[in-house]
Parts: structure tokens; sequence; C-alpha cells
């Protein structure tokens, strides 16, 4: 069997369809192609930020871009350490008295994840609202 140059054969399907570059018109009663459309977000540029005071999350809820990355920063400013931690993010770690740290989070579904402060259980409670 002897080969066809690739160039030749596409000019002979040009030729075979009339010299046209047209799609194909959709038969009736064909389902149409599946498209599937997907969004892309950007990262926040920098971290988000939520402070501990007086023993308390602050704000308590925050909205935080869903499907996708980004950075939280915890700022303690109480003197007394805190810890941040979340069952539902798989996160725990102790943000030291006056001290902060950061904590890479996501991508998250669009809901509701909440955290608390082990140290302060009563009143150190917050959540994410992915969005």
């Amino acid at each position: 069997m002897r080969a066809v140059p690739l160039f030749l054969a596409l000019g002979l399907c040009a030729a075979c369809s009339g010299g046209k570059n047209e799609a194909a018109a959709p038969v009736a009663g064909s389902a149409p192609e599946a498209v599937t459309a997907t969004t892309a977000v950007a990262a926040p540029a920098g971290p988000i930020t939520i402070r501990i005071k007086d023993n308390k999350f602050v704000p308590a809820e925050l909205d935080v871009p869903a499907n996708t990355k980004f950075e939280l920063l915890v700022v303690n400013e109480d003197p007394t350490p805190e810890e941040f931690e979340s069952h539902e993010l798989n996160r725990e770690k102790i943000v030291t008295g006056n001290g902060q740290i950061t904590v890479s989070i996501g991508p998250l579904k669009p809901g509701r994840y909440p955290f608390f402060g082990e140290f302060h259980m009563a009143t150190a409670q917050g959540a994410l609202i992915a969005k």
C-alpha cells in the first residue's frame, strides 16, 4: 500500500466537499454535542486575614472563594496562645500569643466549613463560607 501525503489527502477531501470548509449540519433527532464549561477563578491577590481578639475569631464568619486555593492568615492579637482547628478542613495549628500563622486551604466546594479554637472552645468559634 502506498502512503498518501497528508496535504494531498486534505486537498482531496476539500475537493470532494466542493471546496467549502463548513461544519456538517446536525442530523434531525440526533443529540447535541456535549459542551463542558469551566470557569477559572483567580486566587486572591494575597492572604485572607482573620484575627483572634478576646479569645474570639474576628470576623466569626468569613466568605472565601470556592474552587480556589488560598492562604488564610490567622493573627492572634491576644497574649495567650490559641489553636486554629477544623475537622472539615483537616487543619490544626497553634497560634502563639501575639503571633500569626498561615494556613493553606482549598480548593473548597461551595459550603460552610466550621473551625474553632480548642483552648477557648466556648468563645473561639467560626466558619469559612465558600462561595
